[in-house]
């Protein structure tokens, strides 16, 4: 494993070097209520905080010691100044935003642990739908020159013109030799199903690394409640390396070789527990190979302080992107992305804990020991996304 970076670089500086990581997509005011939503009588207390998928990517990336910038429209409504000074504050750059009239985008949800949460959303005709591929089209040079984008199909999913803005910036991407980090992350109060595999059909043949959740995104996007099987069908659409996460517990890896998860350094086995054999993990609870399709279950570090999931699976996109582009291999990446993603939970709302890539390659090194038991040799340094 590759040791921690330097902090995070001026915006000035980054803009003149290229930056390593590119997050598109849309930043939400977040509100999050202090009981359950069907409990929010009269009087119940709430916090503002700021949010969406592409923030808590971009703040991820950022600690993991990547040079980042966000590309989002926000408004001219009052809330936009906090909003982009608290994502100054994460270390993002936000000197390539665009504004527009419409307001910013919010929404409403309610404590949670488990990851299977309640929201209430208000983004029809907001700011960032008015994402487009003119936009896109304003960016290419920073596209062109950066090392990796991450979007998603939320973004892809706010208008028509988000739509095409995806396909843009991740055409341009894909080819001027960067790494592009997609998220189906199906929404069914936004897109119909139908249009979301569209997308993804799209997509998935420009994705280095496909992050995606099961049961939830994979019956909607692939028809399987199945990890392995969710992430052998995404494969097939094209995508280079895919990420399933399937609980609060586990995740399963692909890259389409049987040893995608070995690590390949002399610091132990990619979840230090994993057998390397096929019935390893044969009811895909613990970490081993699935014996269909050489998929490999790592099983995610244990937060024993778990407080909100909120934007987990993004810490874990913008981390283990960030790992890509700085050079770390695939596994080594996922390692320090579910590490990251563990570590977030123990704050309330998508950015409430990102934590410092201290944290992150600490807690991943722990998690990644050997285990005392025999163990496969690992057969040689896992293969990552070209970038």
């Amino acid at each position: 494993m590759t040791g921690p970076g330097p902090g995070p670089v001026p915006a000035a500086a980054a803009a003149s070097e290229g930056y390593d990581v590119l997050v598109l997509g849309e930043v939400l005011v977040e509100i999050h209520a202090g009981s359950a939503l069907r409990d929010a009588a009269d009087g119940t207390p709430a916090r503002i905080s700021y949010s969406g998928d592409a923030l808590n990517a971009a703040a991820a990336a950022v600690a993991a010691g990547a040079r980042t910038a966000l590309l989002a429209v926000v408004g001219e409504d009052e809330l936009s100044a906090p909003l982009l000074a608290r994502a100054a504050e994460l270390g993002v750059d936000v000197s390539h935003v665009r504004r527009s009239p419409r307001p910013n985008g919010a929404y409403l949800l309610c404590a949670d642990t488990e990851g299977d949460r309640a929201f209430v959303y208000w983004r029809t005709g907001s700011a960032g739908s008015t994402l487009s591929v003119e936009h896109v089209e304003s960016w290419r040079e920073l596209l062109t020159g950066c090392k990796a984008l991450i979007t998603s199909g939320i973004t892809g999913a706010l208008s028509p013109s988000s739509r095409d803005a995806v396909l843009a910036a991740a055409q341009t991407v894909h080819e001027s030799g960067g790494h592009l980090s997609y998220d189906p992350n199906f929404r069914s109060r936004l897109t119909s199903r139908g249009e979301a595999r569209e997308l993804l059909a799209r997509v998935a043949p420009l994705t280095g690394l496909l992050k995606t959740s099961c049961p939830a995104d994979a019956l909607a996007m692939v028809d399987t409640d199945d990890p392995a099987e969710a992430a052998a069908r995404y494969r097939a659409l094209g995508a280079r390396s895919v990420v399933v996460t399937a609980g609060a517990d586990r995740l399963l890896l692909s890259d389409g070789t049987a040893d995608g998860a070995a690590d390949g350094t002399a610091d132990g086995a990619a979840d230090g527990t994993a057998d390397g054999t096929a019935d390893g993990a044969a009811d895909g609870t613990a970490g081993g190979v699935d014996g269909r399709t050489g998929a490999t279950y790592l099983p995610v570090p244990v937060n024993p302080d778990p407080v909100d999931a909120t934007g987990a699976g993004d810490c874990f996109t913008g981390t283990a992107t960030a790992r890509l582009a700085l050079g770390d291999t695939l596994a080594d990446a996922v390692a320090y992305g579910m590490a990251a993603a563990s570590l977030s939970v123990s704050g309330r709302g998508g950015t409430g804990r990102v934590p410092a890539f201290t944290e992150t390659a600490a807690l991943a090194a722990a998690h990644r020991r050997p285990a005392s038991r025999p163990t496969a040799t690992a057969p040689g340094p896992s293969p990552r996304p070209a970038l």
